[in-house]
Formats: structure tokens, C-alpha cells, sequence
């Protein structure tokens, strides 16, 4: 499915041009040159806001454009699948590395010189990767955020929500040394990992990015054959007297208690959850 030709024929059909389609999406009309040209794939649909701005514009049905635009991406990702992958690229590895905690610096840069690309990079840099991309996803619509990054990149407005569009389509075989300054530095503060779990802990810029340190966990444990809801959690749920006002999200928090082959009691259940919504048990955010 060529979807650059399907835009072009639209707009010639409702006498458009570029600037209309960038006007509407927001963005420069370079970046909408090379989608119409096809020099540049089209976006993800789940990580974009373009194809519902272009829809409208263009007056086609809603979701048409990224489905068009998905079947191109499947396309081009089965091509990519059948070539190697090449190792990083060193201004990219650098940035990984200088945001490392300095206590593992030294271990960290020896394993990605001895395994150039190698398992352990690729964990990190996926993972820094996925932090800031969910990051800029969720401050694509915020203009503040854009430009308070376009002061930080050097660009105006609509260059730096292209900027964020393209880091949304990148993946750790393809991160470019650009886009690598322009969102992996000012949004990751710092990262470590523990070596022998590879557990990564994530800071992240808080000028930039609001939220707690991200925790990534990689240990092997034993399959939970917990199946069978507890029969004190069974009566506590049946009685309407104990539970009548109880959350979906309370009650599951309820499943998820372990007890190391105890039995509570529904009468436990009910005290659990006025624990649970008593402020004076938890301290203040």
C-alpha cells in the first residue's frame, strides 16, 4: 500500500498543497515533503497524532490513513528483519555510557567494548530508549514541554515536533547520534544496573520529565501456581455486608496477598481493606 502516493493523489483531487497538509499536522513542510516523496516511512499509528489531523483534512475516514500507514510499516519492517544489525553508533554509545552511574562506568565500558552491541547494550539502550520515548509521547500534545525542548535543541516549534515524531519510530537498531542528543540527554539524568540480575534503575531529568525513577527487574523466579483464589477472599467477596463497597482495583490488590499456605479469614479481608484506605497508615506523596 503506497501511502505517499494516496496523499499526493488527495491532494491534487481537493486542490491542496504541502504547506496545508504541515499546517494541519503541525509540523515542517519538509517533513511532509519526504512522507509524500516516500524518503521517509510513515509513522506508527500508536505513536503519532498526524494521521487524525491529515483524516480531517483530507476528508478521509477515521483510521484509514493508519491503517494504510501500518501495512507499509509491516512492509518495511520484514526488510529490515533480513539484514544484520549494525553496532551503535559511537557518539551514541558515549551519551549511554557518560549517563551511567560512575560507580559502573568502567565495568560497563569494557563489556561494550569486548561485546561491541552486544546483549548487554542492547538491554540498556532499549530500555533508556523506551523511558524517553514514553516520555515524549506523552508530551507530544503539550506545547509548553515542545518548546521548552525546541530552546534546548535549537529549533522552532514545528521542527521539534517532527523531531519528536521520528524519535517516536526509532528502535535500538536505528538510533540516530541526532535524535540520541536531542531526547536521551536532556531526559535520562542517569542509569545503573545491577550486574548480576541486570536490574536497571532509571532516573530521569525532572526539568524535563515528571514521574518516579524508573525500575526494570530481570530475575528468574518460580512459576506462581497460586491459581485458586483463597477461600477467606471467596466469603469475604459473597458477603455483601463486608464487601458491598469495595473497588475493582481494591479487590484485586486482595488476590494479589500471599500468605505462605495460611488461611485468612474474610473477616481478615475486611480489616485488610480498611487498613488499606486509612490515610494514617501511609505517609503523605
Amino acid at each position: 500500500m503506497d501511502l505517499a502516493l494516496v496523499l499526493r493523489q488527495r491532494l491534487e483531487q481537493l486542490d491542496l498543497e504541502q504547506r496545508d497538509l504541515a499546517a494541519a499536522a503541525q509540523v515542517t513542510e519538509s517533513y511532509i515533503s519526504q512522507l509524500l516523496s516516500g524518503r521517509k516511512a510513515p509513522p506508527a499509528p500508536g505513536r503519532t497524532d498526524i494521521y487524525n489531523k491529515l483524516e480531517t483534512l483530507l476528508k478521509f475516514p477515521k483510521g484509514e490513513l493508519a491503517r494504510m500507514a501500518e501495512l507499509r510499516r509491516q512492509e518495511d519492517i520484514k526488510k529490515k528483519l533480513a539484514v544484520s544489525p549494525a553496532p551503535l553508533f559511537r557518539e551514541v554509545r558515549e551519551l549511554v555510557l557518560r549517563k551511567c552511574h560512575p560507580d559502573k562506568k568502567k565495568q560497563v565500558g569494557l563489556i561494550f567494548e569486548q561485546q561491541p552491541f552486544g546483549e548487554i547494550e542492547r538491554l540498556v539502550t532499549q530500555k533508556l530508549l523506551e523511558v524517553a520515548k514514553e516520555v515524549a509521547r506523552k508530551e507530544l500534545a503539550n506545547e509548553k514541554w515542545l518548546r521548552q525542548l525546541a530552546g534546548i535543541t535549537h529549533g522552532s516549534y514545528e521542527q521539534t515536533r517532527v523531531k519528536v515524531l521520528e524519535f517516536l519510530d526509532e528502535d535500538v537498531y536505528n538510533l540516530s547520534p541526532e535524535n540520541c542528543v536531542a531526547f536521551l540527554q536532556p531526559i535520562i539524568d542517569t542509569w545503573d544496573m545491577d550486574m548480576k540480575t541486570f536490574g536497571m534503575y532509571i532516573i530521569l531529568n525532572r526539568r524535563m520529565a515528571a514521574g518516579r525513577p524508573k525500575k526494570f527487574e530481570y530475575m528468574e523466579r518460580e512459576p506462581d501456581t497460586s491459581d485458586k483464589e483463597e477461600p477467606g477472599l471467596i466469603q469475604f467477596l459473597q458477603s455483601s455486608e463486608l464487601s458491598h463497597n469495595a473497588t475493582e482495583e481494591e479487590i484485586e490488590f486482595l488476590r494479589k496477598l500471599r500468605f505462605n499456605g495460611k488461611r485468612p479469614t474474610a473477616l481478615y479481608y475486611y480489616r485488610e481493606l480498611q487498613s488499606l484506605r486509612d490515610p494514617l497508615h501511609f505517609q503523605p506523596r
